[in-house]
């Protein structure tokens, strides 16, 4: 497995079209990534909190609708 510090130094020598071939392949594994660490924490309980909070808020009537209207 190569380091990142090997890894940065390959990217430089990549044409322009491999560069932005690579962000793109970086930012799918990044959201596949994010969903995944979301669904774990949900999954574990430990956004119970916040979920609780924003529920209650919306109860008492401090939620507005989203998006919102701009007329």
């Amino acid at each position: 497995m190569s380091t990142v510090q090997e890894i940065e130094k390959a990217i430089q020598q990549l044409p322009r079209e491999e560069i932005f071939r690579l962000r793109e392949v970086i930012q799918h594994r990044f959201d596949d990534e994010w969903d995944r660490q979301f669904a774990d924490d949900a999954e574990s309980g430990l956004l119970d909190e916040f979920a609780e909070a924003a529920l209650a808020e919306h109860r008492a009537g401090k939620s507005t609708p989203f998006p919102r209207d701009e007329k």
